[in-house]
């Protein structure tokens, strides 16, 4: 069952929840990057498409995490009530939520004066930022020493800097 923190839950998976938040948003941030960079390498995508094809595909891997959530796991444990989706529903929902700012950043590039590409590039590095501000706030809510929020931190940013460079490599 839910608790009004927000932080746990009692039984089973307990620990899982506690890492939820921050699991999804590293996740949905990496998914996000994979999108621009899917999208960059197909074409000049309209801004508009882009934003949508992020903010959908958030939304679709957050469907089906809830659903494995719900019919894998959850499913053996115990009885499937509106609780406990609204509870799965609320835990995978960082995935969409990391998808927000590289889509706002698309949007807002044309204020930037930025092109296609540049909006493409803009949005990658939200994304990856995203990625490094998830992990260091789940090091920081599991009380990490600060050089275990710094090692996180970095293998987050190398991770985003492998999927820059599989961007560089797919357009030469």
């Amino acid at each position: 069952m839910p608790t009004t923190d927000h932080t746990t839950v009692r039984g089973p998976g307990s620990e899982r929840r506690a890492r939820a938040d921050y699991t999804g948003g590293v996740y949905g941030s990496m998914l996000a990057a994979s999108v621009v960079i899917g999208a960059g390498t197909l074409g000049s995508f309209p801004r508009l498409e882009l934003v949508v094809l992020l903010l959908l595909t958030g939304v679709a891997f957050w469907i089906a995490h809830v659903h494995a959530q719900l019919f894998g796991a959850r499913l053996a444990q115990q009885p499937l009530d509106h609780h406990i989706v609204f509870h799965a529903c609320r835990e995978e929902w960082p995935i969409v939520k990391a998808a927000v700012p590289p889509a706002v950043a698309v949007a807002v590039s044309p204020l930037l004066g930025l092109d296609v590409q540049g909006a493409l590039w803009l949005a990658l590095s939200v994304a990856v930022a995203g990625q490094v501000a998830w992990s260091v706030a789940a090091a920081r809510h599991a009380h990490a020493t600060w050089r275990l929020v710094a090692v996180t931190a970095s293998v987050n940013l190398l991770l985003g800097l492998l999927i820059i460079s599989f961007k560089v490599f797919l357009k030469h």
